[in-house]
């Protein structure tokens, strides 16, 4: 399967079914139909349809989808069906709730390092993390093999620790700081604005 020919906007679904199907099979549902899972995420029957036939026929005519079987499927095409270490950049206030969530692990992530340039932040515990020194970044990261980060530093800031991360092998960055960030190619950044999306829903009100 060639990632680059599938549209992101379909890899943005993916993880949307995959947490509805996680629901159902949670509560001890073993089938679903595409009409079913479109209903509770929003999305048509056939463009759920057409957005999973990208990848192989997961259901069969008449019968739906094995709740289970497609959340396998989903997974493995999404690389979750293994645990991916994740470093955190800034222990703000941002920092400081993303090191205490508690739904990373069941997704397929796991912070396992917290970075801060706040000589005061360095050296104290967030949550089972010590704040460790993002001059250090670099030589930390890049033994551990990291892949993936997430930036919750301030705009100024974020540049130059997506360098640094980029530095340390880094391939996937979760950016919170509000400014787009130059990467590589071959680094795929994704952005988390809240006040975006206020803006976007205001406009409905």
């Amino acid at each position: 399967m060639n990632a680059n020919k599938i549209p992101d906007i379909i890899i943005g679904r993916l993880p949307v079914y995959l947490r509805a199907l996680q629901r159902m099979a949670d509560s001890g549902l073993k089938t679903t139909s595409s009409q079913e899972l479109g209903e509770l995420v929003g999305v048509s029957a056939a463009q759920i349809r057409k957005d999973i036939s990208q990848f192989g026929e997961f259901g069969k005519q008449g019968t739906g989808y094995a709740i289970v079987y497609l959340i396998e499927k989903l997974r493995g095409i999404l690389k979750v069906d293994k645990i991916w270490d994740v470093a955190l950049i800034g222990a703000g206030d941002m920092g400081h709730a993303l090191a205490h969530y508690q739904g990373f692990a069941n997704r397929g992530f796991r912070v396992v390092m917290v970075f801060d340039n706040d000589k005061s932040k360095i050296g104290k515990n967030v949550g089972e993390f010590t704040i460790e020194d993002t001059a250090h970044l670099v030589e930390r990261i890049k033994p551990a093999g990291i892949k993936t980060a997430m930036l919750t530093v301030p705009a100024t800031a974020a540049q130059s620790v997506a360098d640094q991360l980029i530095q340390a092998g880094v391939k996937a960055i979760l950016n919170y700081a509000p400014i787009s960030i130059n990467v590589p190619n071959n680094v795929k950044v994704q952005y988390i604005d809240p006040s975006i999306h206020l803006q976007r829903m205001t406009f409905y009100l």
